[in-house]
């Protein structure tokens, strides 16, 4: 499948090979050198600092207006505000378990748990450890478990094995994800409780008082700033929007790409990074929304990359991709849903057929 540098890719629904690179050395040692040469590597603790400051001083404003308002049925107003602040939150805990924030392992722990499992209840150690296997091995069906069969699944030999419920929502995944990423926020809680059985000792003492604070703190919160019909529907609201926020944030960036065959040709370090994901066009707005996520090529080639610095990187990748022949994928965001579900759309097509 020969693609030209920013067109779109055919959405197939199982895996595909591509030729290996031509001998005579890696293809990402050249780029590499040039990012390193730019200083593009180097930390922006500042731009972090002031971020994390910003982020803090907003969410003790909402949770001030709960406070003031809680007694009426305005303060539901304040759960979007909420959801949009923990979203920012939890890519400061990304950008944390990158080591974009500081090379200092421990200082990057303890934000990543302070905005990870305290602020949001999400373990910080069970997506550190998620995440990076992801960031490894993108789309590749026996490595990457973002793309391991669950509750969605990604190729037509998953689809082929559910039945019963599972085969019902295989056959209507692509109209059901957005609902589903409503229960996200949720689901993320739910997934760092489970993974404390697999966590030391140490770390399970560490982050479970973290995420049971969490949740008391949450609680307290809400009942303490209004009666209980109001802290209901705020949560339902909150948590909700908050979900889908995060599967926006994150939906466009692989689904829908090339995913590796496990027996064909290794792909080097560039094109398995380049080839699996896909970038999305727009300004400060989009990279605002996204959270520099929408730089997804040059983030899963320099993970450690801090995020202001990813824009500035996109031009010397997409230059390098274009001497090299890998194709550079870019959409706006609208088209990226779109890619994205009509491939979630495309694998669950056999099972529709069989009705």
């Amino acid at each position: 499948m020969a693609l030209a540098v920013g067109t779109l890719p055919e959405h197939a629904t199982g895996t595909v090979a591509r030729p290996s690179p031509p001998e005579g050395g890696s293809e990402f040692t050249p780029l590499l050198r040039d990012i390193k040469g730019q200083g593009l590597l180097e930390r922006r603790t500042g731009w972090y600092v002031r971020t994390i400051a910003v982020n803090a001083l907003c969410l003790a404003a909402v949770v001030t207006g709960m406070a003031l308002i809680g007694g009426s049925w305005w303060v539901l107003a304040l759960a979007p505000l909420l959801a949009v602040l923990g979203a920012r939150t939890a890519f400061i805990g990304h950008d944390a378990g990158h080591a974009q924030i500081t090379g200092n392992r421990t200082v990057s722990r303890v934000i990543g748990l302070i905005h990870g499992n305290l602020l949001l209840g999400m373990s910080y150690g069970w997506w550190n450890d998620k995440h990076n296997r992801h960031h490894a091995n993108p789309n590749h069906i026996e490595k990457d478990p973002d793309v391991a069969a669950d509750v969605l699944v990604f190729t037509s030999k998953q689809a082929a094995t559910r039945v019963g419920f599972r085969g019902w929502l295989t056959r209507h995944q692509a109209w059901l994800f957005f609902p589903l990423t409503l229960l996200e926020g949720l689901a993320l809680k739910m997934y760092g409780f489970q993974d404390l059985r697999r966590q030391s000792p140490r770390e399970r003492r560490v982050e479970g008082s973290l995420l049971v604070a969490h949740v008391v703190g949450y609680v307290a919160l809400l009942l303490t700033t209004m009666p209980l019909g109001h802290a209901l529907a705020f949560a339902a609201l909150h948590q909700a929007l908050f979900g889908l926020h995060l599967g926006m944030a994150f939906a466009p960036n692989h689904k829908g790409m090339e995913m590796p065959d496990p027996d064909g040709d290794k792909w080097g370090h560039l094109r398995r990074q380049v080839l699996t994901s896909r970038n999305i066009k727009g300004g400060a707005l989009t990279d605002w929304f996204l959270g520099g996520l929408n730089y997804q090529i040059e983030h899963h080639l320099f993970p450690s990359m801090p995020r202001p610095h990813l824009r500035l990187a996109q031009p010397m990748v997409k230059a390098h991709c274009r001497q090299v022949g890998i194709p550079f994928v870019e959409t706006g965001l609208v088209d990226s849903y779109r890619q994205a579900l009509r491939h979630m759309y495309e694998v669950g097509e056999p099972l529709r057929a069989d009705i």
